[in-house]
């Protein structure tokens, strides 16, 4: 007899629910209950969990993780045990294990917003999304969340032992998001739609001053503006390039341009030109 699945849309929590026995599938068993006697069998399970998330057996850690969060309530161990759970996820390195390690943290900072691993919790919550960044010309939701959330991370938790790293990866988030700015700019620039490039590239470099790759927006806008015969607003774009770049593949054309500028843009003001 065939089988009819119907379509039902599913409540995000029973979304999670369902998404989280996907991933374990079969490939658990490993874990044991604490024996008999045992006097901390909490810290039996957390001690367990956390051996074999160091040998990367992320389902059996993630049963004795769950045996701790789920049976012992009160213990010292649980809030551990609760970012253990998704670290388990985080280690699976899948799309699907990224979303429910999301859930552990998430829940873990509405749990226990001052605990003193909270930082971690959101540091974790945040790589999720970046590791799900995608190329620059791709769809950048991911992208945006993890800027979103490193930001949350480095203004909330400036004292924490990951907050360089979170910074570095701030940065890297936004590259990523930059660089769809640029491409685009460049395009439009070898277009010659030299109003649409500077649309694109004068936001941008505005927005995010500290940009990796500026000196591309800082060349390709001074570039545009010449076309429209705009010398006075070329100038200072090619000076910053010069002045905040010691090496550009940008940097001798740019240097030659100042050059030329700065004999013209005065005699051009003299003459009228609005600077």
């Amino acid at each position: 007899m065939a089988v009819i699945v119907t379509r039902a849309r599913l409540s995000v929590p029973a979304a999670i629910v369902l998404l989280a026995a996907l991933v374990s599938g079969c490939a658990s068993g490993g874990a044991k209950k604490p024996p008999t006697g045992t006097p901390n069998p909490d810290k039996f399970l957390f001690d367990r969990g956390t051996e074999n998330l160091n040998n990367h057996r992320w389902a059996v850690a993630r049963e004795y993780f769950r045996q701790l969060v789920d049976t012992y309530p009160q213990s010292d161990y649980r809030a551990d045990g609760k970012l253990g759970i998704g670290d388990t996820y985080v280690g699976e390195h899948s799309a699907e294990s990224f979303v429910l390690g999301i859930n552990e943290f998430r829940e873990f900072l509405n749990f226990y917003p001052t605990h003193k691993r909270a930082d971690y919790a959101q540091f974790k919550l945040a790589m999720c999304h970046f590791y799900q960044m995608r190329d620059p010309m791709r769809d950048q939701t991911e992208t945006r969340d993890a800027i979103r959330e490193l930001d949350t991370f480095v203004n909330r938790y400036p004292n924490s032992v990951f907050h360089d790293e979170g910074k570095q990866h701030l940065r890297d988030a936004r590259d990523r998001l930059d660089k769809w700015d640029l491409q685009v700019g460049i395009q439009y620039y070898k277009f010659r739609w030299y109003a649409g490039a500077i649309g694109r590239l004068e936001p941008l470099i505005k927005d995010d001053p500290e940009f990796t790759n500026r000196d591309a927006a800082y060349y390709y806008l001074g570039e545009s503006f010449l076309k429209f015969k705009q010398d006075a607003r070329a100038l200072p774009i090619f000076e910053r390039l010069v002045n905040e770049f010691e090496k550009s593949e940008y940097l001798e054309a740019a240097k030659k341009r100042v050059a030329e500028l700065k004999a013209s843009v005065p005699a051009a003001a003299g003459k009228g030109q609005v600077p």
